[in-house]
């Protein structure tokens, strides 16, 4: 069972560019924009960088809704049983309980800014790092994917 919103004034968030909280995983980067108490544990509001030819976290599902939206270079997303090519300013929505996945199959950096709702994603992020260096990304592009 989750809280209800709070009710407490939030302290506004203003990033530059490349600001927030960065979580490294070789190939694969993560910078937090606003998690947590800055949104009232509503929403995560973060950006997922991808190498060139890098896959992602695999196919896999949870109760959150995830939106992404393509900021830079194309993404491949697997939504359900169905990978689409998501150009830079593409919008991708994968309900809550849908699987999907996400990687790099081009040749230059990709990037997404992702929300999650409901949020509180963050906390979860050292165990994501950790698995990232216990799975390192394989290569995105090769047959079948």
């Amino acid at each position: 069972m989750q809280d209800a919103p709070s009710t407490a004034r939030r302290t506004p968030v203003f990033l530059l560019p490349e600001q927030g909280r960065a979580y490294p995983m070789g190939r694969i980067s993560a910078l937090f924009k606003a998690d947590g108490a800055e949104t009232a544990n509503l929403y995560s509001v973060s950006e997922w960088w991808l190498e060139p030819h890098t896959q992602g976290p695999g196919a896999h599902s949870h109760p959150e809704d995830d939106v992404f939206y393509v900021i830079e270079g194309t993404m491949s997303f697997l939504i359900g049983e169905r990978w689409v090519d998501a150009p830079k300013g593409s919008f991708v929505l994968a309900p809550g309980g849908t699987t999907h996945d996400f990687e790099n199959r081009g040749a230059q950096r990709a990037g997404v800014l992702n929300f999650s709702a409901p949020g509180n994603f963050e906390p979860q992020m050292p165990e994501i790092v950790q698995w990232f260096v216990e799975n390192p990304p394989g290569f995105a592009g090769a047959p079948g994917r």
